[in-house]
């Protein structure tokens, strides 16, 4: 006999707080803060260029346009609105996982080639900030790797560029490991992006069912197949290290849940010691791995797991010869020298925030205003027991790491990929919300105009 997921009733108090006018009113203002970062930015841009973006608060420029990805994008918006709610309900575990995939895929895909295929994949990893410049100077990786260091300052002979520079030297290792099995070039770079990242999608869906039930779960997967965070996924680079840090958080989830920690444990570890060689800003997934164990069933038994798992990837960089502490103090002088010394913090310091409005989507708003009520409504002894309390504490805990980044001043704009790993973890939150088609088609119409209307810069 198939088993039927125990439902969460979206009646309840303590899952439904407020109604719809609260949401409309978190929804406005969230669009106020969108529109005050626009026009205050625009402002400041175009009398000091202190801002140092195009089209403030993101990065990138005014132009209208379409592309061979406009219809392809539109087909998959109206086919998720349309029956995205009745096929996650009804749809078996495992193909569910697929179909989200999939969907994730061709959303990314779709948004990707409205730029067209040169600009919107083949080229977006090639440009002069980008890894794939920097390739040809990896033939001998230890030496490279020792030598890492030396150029990470603006001044520094053969300085690295700037996204080199910016992350420990895991992120373009990715893209060397690429070119020496056979996929050089910016195709297959933009290709392995798209489609690695877009797997963070089921990472999620995973970890969400695992801690706070199939339901909520099911309720989220349209939208995290139709987020408007895949314009950015596709193809930053930042859509991989989600992606890594993403199954890091799933496979934690599933040992501190499951009866057999040691594997998932090992892999969780791994995979967290990539993250953090991968960015340096990636740290704060450690906040969300710590709701993960607080959440989980068996705590404390996967951590010997987890910590010999995560000392293999620090061991493996500090034996060929790269600090990972100096980079990141050498790192944080380079960002002052550039565009980071001249951003002003008073300004970036909310308009991350309307950045991360324009990633995550209105829907996502309205659900983390519920999430909020559901926390604050919560009796603390009853915090952990409840489907609902502990969607929210895990989405919470995103929004912590996420804020801790934008306290810290590191994150002085492109918070629209730098933060990608932080606000899939936002997307769960929709769970709450009743008449879900409503908001993906809200949630669509934004990743749309914005495709359509923004050249983004990544």
């Amino acid at each position: 006999m198939k088993r039927t997921p125990p439902r969460t009733d979206l009646r309840d108090p303590a899952v439904r707080p407020g109604g719809a006018a609260a949401d409309a009113y978190a929804v406005a203002a969230a669009g106020l803060l969108v529109l005050a970062a626009a026009l205050v930015g625009t402002h400041l841009q175009n009398r000091y260029g202190t801002l140092r973006v195009g089209w403030p608060p993101l990065v990138g420029g005014w132009m209208p346009h379409a592309g061979p990805g406009t219809p392809a994008a539109l087909a998959v918006a109206v086919a998720v609105v349309a029956y995205g709610p009745s096929l996650t309900a009804r749809l078996p575990w495992r193909p569910l996982l697929l179909a989200v995939w999939g969907g994730a895929l061709a959303w990314a895909w779709s948004l990707a080639l409205v730029d067209g295929w040169q600009r919107g994949v083949a080229g977006r990893l090639t440009t002069r900030h980008e890894y794939l410049q920097v390739i040809d100077r990896f033939q001998d990786v230890q030496e490279t790797l020792r030598d890492f260091h030396a150029h990470i300052l603006i001044g520094a002979p053969d300085n690295w560029p700037a996204h080199v520079a910016g992350h420990p030297p895991g992120a373009t290792l990715t893209f060397v490991l690429l070119d020496r099995i056979g996929l050089g070039g910016g195709a297959w770079a933009g290709a392995f992006v798209v489609t690695a990242g877009t797997t963070a999608a089921v990472a999620v869906l995973v970890t969400v069912r695992r801690l706070a039930g199939e339901d909520l779960a099911r309720r989220a997967a349209p939208f995290l197949v139709l987020a408007p965070a895949a314009v950015w996924t596709g193809t930053s680079a930042d859509g991989w290290f989600a992606a890594v840090a993403a199954w890091a958080l799933a496979l934690l989830a599933l040992a501190v849940t499951g009866r057999r920690p040691a594997w998932t444990g090992l892999g969780a570890g791994l995979l967290f010691g990539v993250t953090v060689y991968l960015s340096y800003g990636l740290t704060l997934v450690a906040v969300i791995a710590a709701a993960v164990l607080l959440l989980g069933a068996r705590r404390l038994r996967p951590l010997p797991y987890v910590a010999a798992g995560f000392l293999v990837v620090p061991a493996v960089f500090t034996a060929l010869g790269f600090d990972w502490w100096e980079a990141y103090r050498l790192l944080v002088t380079r960002y002052h020298q550039g565009a980071g010394g001249v951003r002003p913090y008073g300004y970036w310091v909310w308009a991350n925030l309307a950045c991360t409005v324009l990633v995550v989507g209105p829907a996502t708003v309205a659900g983390l205003r519920r999430g909020g009520g559901v926390l604050l409504g919560t009796a603390r002894a009853a915090l952990l027991r409840g489907p609902a309390p502990r969607l929210a504490l895990l989405a919470g805990s995103a929004l912590l790491a996420l804020l801790i980044a934008d306290l810290s001043g590191m994150s002085k704009a492109e918070t629209e990929r730098i933060w990608l790993p932080f606000a899939l973890w936002l997307l769960p939150a929709c769970s709450f919300l009743p008449g879900p088609r409503g908001w993906l088609a809200g949630q669509a119409a934004l990743a749309l105009l914005l495709n359509h209307l923004v050249l983004t810069g990544w």
